[in-house]
């Protein structure tokens, strides 16, 4: 079995090395300094404080590994639509894609049942590049919950957690996703199948709706906004609109609003992603994690005032960081 990584960042990273440590046929596409460190020396794993190193078939260029059984894409939601054409260089007629991304995802309404089914996002997938290029039947969801980093190049340090919830979008219990589930047990993570992947990708997506954009705003860390009475007051007004939304698409929610808050505060003193990638002046989720909720809330005529307020005051963010 041929499994690809595109993307072999720090969850990427892990994956490849997990599975690398497993014995699988893996390879990575990545690119810079992390790529050329890969090459020289392997890809190390530190894991419960030891370390092994692997080496793996690493590359920029997708054409030179050919099609595989599974592609397991690891990119940011905003970068994937950039790189359609070297994915469907993996593509062979029964490659499974797998969307190991935060947000919803661009195949949210492939085989829902509902007035918009087969319908792209139009916030993560402008045009519907991806949903023609790579095609939504070729798509398993999966909910990334480990906490990695990548403190030098060619180097991945797991910190806590090691599940990836897996699901088909159709919710059926397909032979792929079971034998992808079966391969990633095998290799040490936890991989339960989900007969509603959705749900749990948006009580994920809670979170990061919220905190990730009021972190960039008031560059706090997760501990400080959870803990600050105002703030807190404005992550739930967030959450409480986005479950509104999720419940009129069909979503049940399995946590209230205030256990959700109180496990983000539980992280500790955690800079999120997005305020991470502000500092560094890189591009911010901001449309797979807020912009998505108001294309689906419109789409049900749910008003969202809070979270287009966040929104246009994190927008502004971005443009006086890059003025």
């Amino acid at each position: 079995m041929k499994i690809c990584v595109f993307g072999a960042g720090a969850i990427g990273g892990y994956l490849g090395g997990m599975l690398a440590r497993a014995g699988c046929e893996v390879s990575l596409v990545a690119r810079g300094p992390h790529l050329a460190a890969i090459q020289k020396n392997g890809l190390t794993l530190w894991r419960d404080g030891k370390s092994q190193t692997h080496a793996i078939t690493a590359t920029d260029s997708a054409a030179e590994l050919g099609p595989q059984d599974f592609v397991l894409v690891t990119l940011k939601a905003h970068a994937l639509s950039g790189v359609v054409a070297d994915v469907r260089k993996l593509l062979g007629p029964d490659t499974a894609v797998v969307s190991a991304v935060n947000g919803l995802p661009w195949w949210y309404f492939h085989g829902l049942d509902s007035a918009n089914t087969e319908r792209p996002l139009e916030s993560v997938d402008p045009g519907g590049l991806i949903w023609r290029g790579i095609g939504p039947e070729r798509a398993i969801g999966c909910v990334v919950y480990p906490s990695v980093e990548v403190p030098e190049p060619g180097v991945i340090r797991h910190l806590s957690d090691d599940k990836f919830s897996l699901g088909e979008p159709s919710g059926e219990r397909s032979e792929r996703v079971r034998t992808l589930a079966r391969v990633f047990i095998d290799a040490g993570l936890r991989a339960p199948v989900r007969p509603r992947i959705r749900d749990e990708i948006w009580v994920k997506l809670w979170g990061n709706l919220s905190f990730n954009p009021l972190s960039a705003l008031t560059m706090a860390t997760l501990d400080v906004l959870a803990g600050d009475a105002g703030i807190r007051v404005i992550a739930r007004a967030m959450m409480v609109e986005a479950q509104a939304v999720g419940e009129k698409h069909g979503i049940r929610f399995a946590v209230d609003v205030d256990r959700r808050i109180d496990a983000a505060a539980s992280v500790g003193a955690h800079r999120t992603s997005m305020l991470q990638d502000l500092e560094q002046g890189r591009p911010l989720e901001i449309a797979a994690l807020v912009e998505s909720v108001m294309e689906v809330a419109c789409l049900v005529r749910q008003p969202t005032p809070t979270i287009d307020l966040v929104h246009a005051l994190l927008r502004q963010r971005i443009r006086a960081r890059d003025s």
